[in-house]
């Protein structure tokens, strides 16, 4: 043995030492792999996460409620379930569940929440910017709000109307279905009963629920705030009684009650509940949180006292001082051009907060208030690459109710021959109200909401429908709603100051229905 050459204990020894240490080393390698995996794996899921709150959960119930509504398992003779076909739809209607509003998900994240800081800022800014000119133009801090005061007037008059009209569709409507329902099963002619019934109610409610309040509006000269008021729970009482009565007169007419025994009524209660809560669908029950959060109360009434300032400062900053000055000027297409596209800021800044104070703030307010459980009150329209998706998702609400007592009762009548017929039945009924709602709140009938509504609106919903996915048509219905909404706060605002300055001179129904614009500034 030499004495370069080591034992062999000594060898062995080292060479244990050597795998140890490359063991260890390797096996450290491995644990900082490991953890390097988690953390990208953390990282991927909570993007994931991300993407689904703000994606999956629309997606999700739009599936549950085309399955609740077009299928139906029932057990057959043998105990096995069967699937019914397309074409035998369940008659319960509208399926309410437990859900959230989207942009309550929405504003979780920290991304989404910090556009709705922006538009806080904004509305800071408009703030500094009245006082910074009230201070230059009269040398003192004031914020005036004589505009604000105007527009919400006469409320003592809206508040006793409102009551009369409150108390009426609780009432009538309900005791006239009781009265009805306690004879149907016993009466001769049941048909004559039910027409004789819906001849006489329906003579009530045109008067009570019809002409009355258009009455109120034009003989009080109420202002336009308190006009909306008004003509907007008339349109809303006639909505809630009518769906109570759909409702609940099949069940009636279907459930005959044993000898001996009373037709079984819904409880006014429950009617009570209906009239308050924020759906145009009628329940005997709906889904009920467990208890109010009065700090969600809390903030979302001030989000709609915001809501209110905000769009007092968007007219006083950008429509009345350019609308007031504009109607010094001749009318050409340049002077007509430069105001539509000056309207597009405030008439877009108008649609995201009428969105945001009423169907977001307003209708989870009283959901909150009254526990109601299911705040799909719209989807994510915004993402909407169609027009069609676009009018099915912007209020829900109010589509549901056009969908269930319009369009589908339209095919049942007609044997699901005429869909296209339907459609457009619907949109018309749908434009009328919009444009008589705007007419009787301005005080004037200017019918732009009706054609845009109506023709642009109906050509559109068959040109743009669900089969363009692509996101440039995403692009293109926001440029055509950000037109459209210049066009209408152009031509309002115009409207309004030659309604001022070039009033009527009689009362013939062509000077009613002609436009005070259109001949304004030829007459001054």
């Amino acid at each position: 043995m030499t004495t370069e050459e080591k034992p062999n204990g000594v060898r062995q020894r080292n060479i244990k030492t050597r795998t140890s240490d490359e063991i260890s080393s390797h096996t450290g390698s491995h644990n900082n792999a490991q953890e390097e995996d988690e953390r990208q794996w953390q990282k991927h899921a909570q993007r994931v996460k991300e993407k689904i709150m703000e994606q999956v959960q629309d997606q999700l119930g739009d599936i549950l409620d085309k399955t609740m509504t077009f299928t139906e398992f029932q057990p057959t003779v043998n105990g096995k379930a069967t699937k019914k076909s397309r074409s035998h739809k369940m008659d319960d209607g509208k399926v309410f569940m437990d859900r959230a509003s989207l942009l309550d998900e929405l504003f979780e994240i920290s991304h989404i929440r910090t556009i709705y800081h922006m538009f806080i800022a904004v509305l800071l800014i408009f703030c500094l910017s009245t006082l910074a000119v009230d201070y230059i133009d009269q040398g003192r801090l004031v914020l005036e709000f004589d505009l604000f005061f105007y527009a919400f007037g006469k409320l003592g008059t809206v508040t006793w109307v409102w009551m009369l009209m409150f108390s009426y569709t609780l009432l009538v409507p309900y005791y006239t279905v009781v009265s009805w329902g306690s004879m149907y099963h016993i009466f001769p002619s049941k048909l004559g009963l039910s027409l004789g019934t819906g001849l006489l109610l329906s003579a009530i409610q045109t008067c009570v629920l019809g002409f009355f309040p258009i009455y109120v509006v034009i003989h009080y000269q109420l202002p336009p705030a308190s006009r909306f008021i008004v003509i907007l729970e008339q349109i809303r009482f006639l909505m809630k009684s009518y769906s109570f009565m759909r409702e609940t007169a099949p069940v009636i007419m279907k459930n005959k009650p044993t000898e001996g025994e009373n037709p079984k009524f819904p409880t006014l209660s429950s009617y009570l509940y209906f009239l308050f809560c924020p759906t145009l669908i009628y329940r005997e029950s709906y889904p009920r949180n467990s208890h109010i959060r009065w700090n969600y109360v809390g903030v979302t009434l001030g989000m709609i006292l915001g809501c209110l300032f905000y769009s007092y400062f968007i007219l006083v900053r950008l429509c009345v001082p350019f609308f007031k000055n504009e109607t010094n000027q001749p009318f050409s297409k340049r002077t007509f051009v430069l105001a539509v596209f000056n309207s597009i800021l405030p008439g877009i800044m108008f649609l995201l907060l009428c969105f945001f104070a009423f169907l977001h703030c307003w209708l989870n307010l009283f959901g909150e208030l009254l526990r109601f459980a299911d705040r799909m009150f719209y989807k994510d329209w915004w993402n909407s690459t169609s027009f069609a998706n676009y009018y099915r998702t912007w209020n829900v609400v109010v589509h549901d109710w056009l969908y269930y007592y319009g369009y589908r009762d339209f095919l049942w009548l007609s044997k699901r021959k005429f869909r296209t017929a339907a459609m457009l039945s619907v949109f018309i009924v749908s434009a009328v109200v919009h444009e008589y709602a705007l007419a009787m709140g301005f005080g004037f009938f200017y019918p732009v909401m009706f054609f845009l509504f109506a023709v642009i609106g109906v050509v559109f919903n068959f040109t743009m429908n669900d089969k363009r996915q692509s996101p440039v048509f995403n692009v293109i219905m926001w440029a055509c709603l950000f037109l459209g909404q210049g066009v209408q706060v152009c031509l309002y605002c115009q409207e309004w100051y030659a309604q001022i300055h070039c009033p009527r001179t009689g009362n013939s129904f062509w000077e009613l229905v002609t436009p005070r614009s259109w001949s304004c500034s030829i007459q001054r």
